[in-house]
């Protein structure tokens, strides 16, 4: 169950007092990968409106101290915003958080939601920055539920009318369509995640790309696509207003559960996209959302569920693919699918990971696939056991070889 407090929290700071930040902690984030400047990344344009003051490109590096409470860990303390903008580098962190004491720095929460509330126009001696970082599944979905799904690699701000206006949305892959653009159909119906993929996959066809490359633009590709209809659609609603609170209600919940169907499908999707290009046939060469047994339903399994079920192939050449944006505290739930195939591949976009939780993950015999540009947000003691999507695809062709 949902623990009391968060919901406290969250009535406390979700007003306009406060402007919301709410990210999944990679391993650049927190001490997983070794960063020597580890502490969460803030979007720049949000830190320059709560601190003005380090919006000095005159300067080396400006930074400002201020009181941080994280909340769901009772822990306060004079944490720094920094801005490093010499060499090569222009990003802005929070550091100074306490090193390994500290719950936003500890590997083992590499993955987790956490909701960092600026308070605006803050008097003397208020915190500026209230945390919470969520401690389990019941609490990420108490979140997500409310304000919708929060992805590896993305922010949410949340803010009121009259707050921060100008912080900027994710950057553009050149996907958004204006209304004009946007079929026709698409206006009047909203379109299912499997036809904005295959507009997407239109869009950035991306031959001779590598199969991870490919993932990825064409995964924020569909987003952005998913965020222009979103617009088209629901933003004139909002404007006009409604004349009753039920009505109100009815709308987010919609647009809410639209977020959340769209964010649980949207990978497997995309893989399945990519399997067919790559020569791989459904139903022969690989099942794609079938049951194995008892009523549990792999994402992917390899050469076939009938292969599967009859056992006309060997168990030495099945193979069963998960595909989970986010394995933090979910990815025991393959260890139940497909009994049959003991080493289990599990294909997330989920930017690192702590060691203790990959050995975890090793014991239980599930091999971590991870789009190779990400490799990069693990820990160097890491990297070399995982597997990139394109390497499971070669590994694939090989035991039929």
């Amino acid at each position: 169950m949902t623990d009391r407090n968060l919901s406290e929290w969250f009535d406390n700071c979700f007003n306009r007092d406060f402007v919301w930040f709410a990210k999944r902690l990679s391993g650049n984030d927190t001490l997983a990968n070794g960063a020597h400047q580890a502490g969460p990344y803030i979007p720049k344009s949000l830190l320059f409106r709560v601190f003005p003051e380090l919006d000095r490109p005159g300067a080396r590096n400006p930074d400002v101290e201020f009181c941080l409470c994280v909340d769901s860990h009772s822990a306060c303390r004079r944490a720094r915003a920094v801005w490093y903008n010499g060499g090569t580098r222009d990003e802005s962190r929070i550091t100074r958080l306490g090193g390994q004491r500290s719950a936003l720095l500890d590997p083992a929460n590499t993955g987790a939601l956490c909701i960092f509330a600026f308070r605006r126009n803050a008097r003397e001696g208020e915190e500026i920055c209230r945390v919470w970082l969520c401690r389990d599944e019941s609490e990420e979905d108490f979140v997500e539920d409310r304000i919708g799904p929060v992805e590896p690699g993305s922010g949410f701000v949340w803010r009121r009318p009259d707050a921060l206006s100008s912080v900027p949305e994710p950057g553009s892959t050149g996907c958004w369509m204006t209304p004009d653009e946007l079929p026709q159909s698409w206006l009047s119906e909203f379109p299912s995640p499997a036809v904005l993929i295959d507009r997407a996959v239109q869009l950035r066809p991306l031959a001779g790309e590598r199969v991870d490359n490919r993932l990825i633009r064409r995964r924020d590709c569909e987003y952005e696509l998913f965020r222009s209809v979103e617009e088209a659609t629901i933003l004139p609603q909002i404007r006009r207003g409604f004349t009753a609170m039920e009505d109100f209600i009815d709308l987010a919940q919609s647009v809410l559960q639209r977020r959340k169907n769209r964010s649980g499908r949207s990978l497997e999707l995309h893989v399945r996209a990519i399997l067919t290009e790559e020569g791989l046939r459904e139903g022969r060469d690989f099942s794609y959302n079938e049951v194995s047994e008892h009523g549990r339903r792999p994402d992917f399994l390899f050469p076939s569920v009938c292969d599967y079920r009859e056992g006309t192939a060997p168990d030495e050449r099945l193979r069963m693919l998960a595909a989970k944006t986010t394995c933090k505290d979910r990815w025991r739930q393959i260890l139940r699918e497909a009994d049959r195939i003991e080493r289990k591949h599990l294909l997330t976009l989920q930017e690192g990971i702590s060691e203790a939780q990959f050995r975890e993950m090793q014991d239980a015999k599930v091999q971590l696939v991870v789009p190779a540009p990400i490799f990069r947000r693990y820990a160097p003691s890491v990297r070399p056991y995982l597997e990139s999507l394109e390497d499971f695809i070669a590994g694939l062709r090989r035991s039929v070889a």
